[in-house]
């Protein structure tokens, strides 16, 4: 198989419905990657979320986290950065939204929102990595990788981004990571990009890279290497935009781990 390369989205691909690691997906990673095949993970999680992730599947590769913000190398070293400019956080924090959505903010240590949710707790503690509360207005001196909004009210979502996309579709990146998580992060900042940088580090031609994905952030990647999988639970949007990539298993069912299995094992 000429793949040299595999690159993993985390939420809706490699983890679970419970945003765990699968037995079988952690045994699958490691005997593909015994094989001499190099695999990564590309997530729109914070990187210290995602390191503790790559740690239990054993992987000593390259990072991208928060969409492409950030890449980190082998050793967990930061390579490469990309943060929000000041005047264009102002601008998105003082958009008025609605009442249900919740609003999110990646700096480089911290995860802040305004309101404490338990649900935001669930799905990250097989990480330990958890949100701060905080007042947004009190946080200074800190570089802004991201900033993220949830709700379960996706028609008020949808009108937020495309109210972002008028007002700033040039200065930033807007992608909805899964139909009620929509994210801002700078200019140019997708997993695709973080995906070409590593693939011409590595001296991997991008047509030997293999990728998997479910959401909206994913399509750059999955649209940019020699082949990109989608999730049976993929987003409807994602289908239609990439209506001739093949389609797997769902992340409920161990998808990735079983095609893996069956492509490589």
């Amino acid at each position: 198989m000429k793949y040299e390369a595999i690159v993993c989205d985390l939420d809706g691909t490699l983890l679970n419905a419970d945003h765990r690691l699968a037995e079988e997906t952690k045994e699958v990673i490691k005997k593909v990657k015994d094989t001499g095949k190099k695999i990564f993970i590309a997530t729109g999680r914070h990187h210290k979320d995602a390191m503790e992730i790559k740690k239990q599947l054993g992987l000593d590769s390259y990072l991208i986290s928060s969409n492409g913000a950030r890449i980190h190398d082998e050793n967990n070293k930061e390579i490469y950065e990309r943060n929000l400019d000041l005047d264009i956080v102002n601008f998105i924090l003082d958009t008025k939204c609605s009442s249900d959505i919740s609003r999110h903010i990646y700096t480089d240590e911290k995860w802040y929102v305004e309101d404490e949710k338990e649900e935001y707790r669930i799905s990250h503690q097989a990480s330990g990595f958890l949100y701060e509360v905080k007042d947004f207005s009190k946080i200074t001196g800190e570089k802004f990788i991201k900033i993220f909004f949830i709700s379960t009210n996706q028609e008020e979502l949808l009108k937020l981004e495309k109210y972002f996309e008028k007002e700033l579709g040039e200065k930033v990146s807007i992608t909805l990571s899964g139909p009620e998580c929509l994210e801002l992060m700078a200019k140019n900042v997708t997993k695709g990009e973080a995906v070409k940088n590593i693939m011409e580090k590595l001296n991997i031609s991008l047509e030997n890279t293999m990728a998997f994905g479910d959401g909206l952030n994913d399509y750059e990647m999955l649209s940019e290497v020699g082949k990109g999988l989608l999730m049976g639970n993929c987003a409807e949007r994602l289908r239609e935009k990439l209506p001739n990539n093949e389609v797997i298993g769902k992340n409920t069912e161990n998808g990735v781990a079983k095609y893996l299995k069956e492509i490589f094992l």
